[in-house]
């Protein structure tokens, strides 16, 4: 396993006295992305350890010994190992106070759009970027097209969401994030077959996208993983300090 990368942050008034320093197990500009964007903005200390998806790090026994599916991200806590990158989410959210307790109406909001995001837009996007693992090379156009056309339904629905609840679009929540960065890759992969998708077509994701932007947490993340200044507005290829994003 690779060595420990550090961030040194400050603890929240509300972490627990017993919480131990969280490791996120990452690759640049992957999924982990999104947990480690709430983890920064929570102010949750946390070192990472790199998957290194050059050398297939994330089908490798050790890795599966944490993570049995062999996905980014995978997360260390004092509790035991999570994954998915909803589950994680939720836990964080649960476990630090960052989303509406049981009994608060908002959660029920919230836990729609996220189990959404995560079964729904965020599945879709994966089967537009490996089609090879989806459908038969002959049909790999045709699967594009359709996918990326369900896609811009999914993006008109979530941005209609954040419209009437602009509480969902909070930088230090754990749904802009991830929308933020289903958006990134949008944009980015598969390269040369992004013409589909712009951002300013839809606002009210165009500006929790700016928002989320400009906090330290994005700023702290682009930097770590190369993301660029403009990591949600206008992205670019990431050139990571260590690691590839595929």
């Amino acid at each position: 396993m690779h060595a420990d990368k550090t961030l040194t942050m400050m603890a929240r008034p509300n972490l627990p006295d017993d919480c131990a320093m969280y490791v996120l197990h990452y690759a640049p500009d992957n999924a982990s992305m999104i947990v480690r964007l709430v983890l920064e903005a929570a102010h949750l200390p946390y070192s990472t350890r790199l998957v290194d998806r050059r050398k297939n790090d994330q089908k490798s026994e050790n890795y599966r010994k944490l993570n049995p599916t062999g996905l980014i991200p995978t997360l260390e806590t004092p509790e035991g190992v999570m994954s998915e990158t909803a589950a994680i989410l939720l836990w964080l959210g649960d476990t630090h106070g960052l989303v509406p307790a049981i009994g608060d109406a908002r959660r029920q909001i919230l836990l729609r759009w996220l189990i959404y995001t995560s079964n729904t837009p965020h599945a879709e996007l994966r089967s537009i970027f490996y089609p090879h693992r989806y459908v038969p090379q002959e049909t790999i156009a045709a699967h594009h097209q359709m996918g990326t056309k369900r896609m811009l339904a999914h993006f008109g629905i979530l941005n209609d969401v954040i419209g009437s609840e602009p509480w969902l679009a909070s930088p230090d929540g754990i749904l802009a994030p991830y929308l933020c960065a289903l958006m990134r890759w949008s944009v980015l992969y598969p390269k040369g077959k992004t013409q589909w998708f712009t951002i300013g077509d839809f606002p009210h994701l165009l500006a929790m996208a700016v928002t989320l932007e400009g906090t330290a947490q994005a700023r702290a993340v682009a930097r770590a993983e190369g993301l660029g200044p403009n990591s949600f507005t206008a992205p670019t290829p990431p050139t990571p300090p260590e690691g590839a994003a595929i």
